[in-house]
């Protein structure tokens, strides 16, 4: 049998937001964008010209958006590489606005071997999702509520498997007001067909976010806790684990406060929406996973920066995960007007 496990441990290691090896389409929490990605990879208030931010909450999806393409092409770890786009419409006199959006992930190519090590030749994998999106602003209210419809279609070797998923999210926003918050629930929905008889659960995923604009000054400040689902994400790291002179083993034991602060992910945009911005991000849990002892990796720290040029926009970001393993980003906005 090829080495298909190997491709599910690659899902698994490289879902951000997801606690690895409880469901599957893994990539539907990837990062959706540059400016997500430089956050700390979660923003769930970002009400502005960028449609990515529609993927990961359909209640920010606003006339804002209208007639904008963004197009985001991530080089990821171990040759993977993956890549989303998105685009909104507003219809009915600036009034309803409709979402499209898509992510890819491709795998690239793998050594097959059977039982016997004898080789099989080469075999890859990867997976789409494609999404409609639409938001509705409740009438004489500052809530905003959105949903988008999923279709996923996942192929790993000689395996594939459909699905189906929703996400839902509530926005509270006023222009006149700096404070932002909303809430998502992501990926409710089943496999159509599995890889192979048996039904598996979807990354369900629930996070809450909150941001503020500061009155006097060009920043934005970024809170987000994901993985509300479930509270015990922490675990004990095997190469933290303490070796006393009697050859005695102690594990690492993640506190209560450590164990929340890996629900957190925080985020700074300086000069928001303005010609060229700069963002900063950090993620609790991304740091403290691949955090080792001794050794300044700066692990869970992102930082990007995007630039407007007439109906262009470009957006970098790099993200750092260890000392060998980081990302680069990159993105382009177009205004179709």
């Amino acid at each position: 049998m090829r080495q298909l496990f190997f491709l599910f441990l690659l899902c698994s290691a490289f879902a951000k937001a997801q606690i690895g090896g409880q469901s599957t389409y893994q990539f539907l929490n990837l990062v959706s964008g540059t400016k997500q990605a430089a956050l700390g990879g979660r923003i769930l208030t970002g009400v502005d010209y960028d449609p990515t931010s529609g993927i990961y909450n359909p209640a920010t999806i606003n006339p804002k958006m209208d007639n904008q393409l963004q197009v985001n092409y991530v080089n990821y770890l171990g040759d993977v590489n993956y890549g989303t786009a998105s685009y909104a419409y507003t219809w009915d006199r600036r009034v309803q606005t409709f979402h499209a959006g898509v992510t890819y992930l491709n795998y690239g190519k793998f050594d097959g071997y059977d039982e016997q090590g004898n080789s099989t030749g080469e075999f890859g994998g990867n997976e789409v999702a494609v999404s409609m999106g639409y938001s509705y602003n409740i009438p004489w209210s500052d809530f905003y509520v959105g949903a988008n419809l999923k279709l996923i279609s996942s192929k790993l070797d000689i395996y594939t498997s459909f699905g189906g998923a929703i996400d839902l999210g509530m926005l509270y926003y006023h222009e006149d007001k700096a404070i932002r918050a909303a809430l998502v629930v992501r990926n409710l929905g089943t496999q159509f067909t599995p890889y192979n008889e048996i039904y598996e659960d979807l990354p369900l995923e629930i996070s809450a976010g909150f941001s503020n604009t500061m009155k006097n000054l060009p920043l934005r400040l970024h809170v987000t806790l994901e993985n509300l689902q479930q509270w015990n994400i922490a675990f004990s790291n095997d190469a933290n684990a303490q070796t006393d002179l009697d050859g005695n083993v102690t594990e690492e034991k993640p506190s209560f406060f450590n164990n929340a602060l890996r629900h957190m992910v925080l985020g700074l945009e300086i000069f928001p929406e303005q010609i060229f911005e700069v963002r900063l991000g950090y993620s609790f849990r991304r740091a403290e996973e691949l955090r080792i002892e001794n050794t300044r990796a700066f692990s869970g720290v992102s930082a990007g920066f995007s630039l407007k040029m007439n109906n262009l926009r470009f957006s970098y970001t790099h993200a750092r995960y260890t000392l060998a393993a980081h990302t680069s980003l990159f993105g382009v906005n177009i205004n179709l007007q």
